[in-house]
């Protein structure tokens, strides 16, 4: 009773396993390892049923054993096709997302480099639209000065030259920010190193740069990649990690370059950077901006002992 019961059991779930691997033939093309495993499956249940009307026969004949037999051999015949031929299903697999990180990586620079232009367009417009007007203006309030005798009028002309000036200025800083004419002109280490000089120019925090790139240039989207994520980095440092002192060195060894940052902050909890609630935010764009251009990006932290975050690129 024991053997019968265990019998049932196993063809019901042969036939269910069988059902299951024929439902995917389709999905797997129709492919021929995969044909023959579901088949073996199928004859798996077929010779379980061959067991099962033995068993209720009560004395299985010799043609029976010998169909059973050699069922067997054929199903493991079957299987051991099926195992060697599926690695080209595998490797078709494979093949398949390499292509969608490929294809992946095409949308991400094809975006970037969309983003980068606007950049450029914008900061243009901005520079050779709005500077000229603002220049005029200037140009006619020194104009008007002579002209101004009360020392309220004085007053207010001079705050005006002010506010104009610091317009002027602020547009400049803002095309550069958007389009660093450096980064064009000069390269990778050269925008690197006016970025910090500007902070620390603002003593916003103490930054040590250090490189041996200087006249090293690299592909344009290659730099625009690290020049943005050396920038987020110390826009980070400066709005959340409360640090005082930041350390970047710029170096190429073989085919690498490498930037390397640390600095005295807060520190963070890394984990929080799988989190859905981070993503999109600028860890996380730098991440995708270095993996589309097959960099790497490592970063470490811990509360009360500052970050330190590395990126590799291959050149």
């Amino acid at each position: 009773m024991v053997r019968l019961v265990a019998l049932i059991i196993s063809i019901v779930l042969q036939i269910i396993a069988a059902a299951i691997a024929l439902r995917f033939v389709r999905m797997t093309r129709y492919r021929l390892s995969w044909i023959l495993l579901s088949l073996a499956f199928v004859f798996m249940a077929v010779r379980k049923l061959i067991q099962l009307y033995e068993f209720l026969q009560g004395t299985p004949s010799y043609a029976w054993q010998m169909i059973d037999n050699w069922m067997d051999v054929f199903i493991s015949f079957m299987i051991i096709t099926g195992v060697v031929l599926i690695r080209e299903l595998f490797s078709s697999l494979k093949r398949a997302e390499a292509d969608r990180l490929k294809t992946e990586r095409r949308v991400l620079n094809a975006i970037i480099t969309t983003e980068e232009n606007e950049r450029k367009r914008f900061a243009k417009d901005l520079h050779d639209g709005l500077g000229p007007l603002l220049s005029t203006v200037k140009m006619s309030l020194s104009a008007l000065g002579p002209s101004v005798t009360d020392a309220r009028g004085t007053e207010i002309l001079q705050n005006t030259n002010h506010v104009v000036n610091e317009a002027i200025n602020t547009i400049k800083e803002v095309s550069n920010n958007l389009s660093p004419h450096v980064l064009s002109n000069f390269g990778l280490s050269s925008a690197v190193n006016a970025f910090a000089t500007k902070i620390n120019q603002s003593r916003a925090l103490e930054v040590e740069f250090r490189s041996n790139m200087e006249n090293l240039r690299l592909d344009a989207d290659k730099e625009v990649v690290i020049y943005r994520a050396a920038c987020e980095l110390l826009n980070n440092a400066i709005i959340h990690s409360g640090a005082s002192r930041v350390e970047i060195e710029l170096t190429k060894h073989d085919k690498f370059v490498t930037l390397q940052y640390s600095d005295n902050g807060r520190g963070f909890d890394t984990s929080v950077l799988r989190s859905e609630d981070c993503r999109g935010m600028g860890l996380s764009n730098i991440e995708t901006r270095v993996n589309s251009i097959d960099g790497m990006f490592y970063i470490e932290s811990t509360k009360g002992r500052g970050t330190s975050a590395l990126i590799r690129v291959m050149v």
